[in-house]
């Protein structure tokens, strides 16, 4: 039974990390560069501030909740996307700053 669990772990593991991405969304004035993003379980989402003022991303969806906290230009805060399903993203500095992710099930590695 033990080394059918390590079999399985070993096994399954890599589809959840191996096609990860890091995907990049601005803040310039007063908004992300994008309305909406597609991404897969796994991916992590770097949110970079151009603006001149502090941004604060959160969201509080069942598929991913955060709060990246208050930071500057020329800073950026990352969040890994974990769970499928959509995460709905604001600023809590910026309330019309608004995002829209869709999270799909990570895609197994091509051979």
């Amino acid at each position: 039974m033990r080394a059918t669990c390590v079999l399985v772990w070993a096994v399954l593991v890599p589809f959840a990390t191996a096609g990860a991405r890091e995907r990049v969304v601005d803040q310039k004035g007063r908004q992300f560069s994008a309305a909406k993003l597609e991404v897969e379980v796994g991916d992590v989402v770097r949110f970079v501030n151009s603006d001149d003022f502090f941004h604060n991303v959160f969201s509080h969806s069942p598929a991913k909740r955060f709060d990246l906290g208050w930071y500057p230009r020329g800073q950026s805060r990352s969040v890994k996307l974990d769970h499928p399903g959509v995460v709905e993203v604001e600023c809590a500095i910026h309330p019309g700053m608004k995002l829209r992710i869709h999270v799909a099930p990570a895609k197994p590695p091509r051979n």
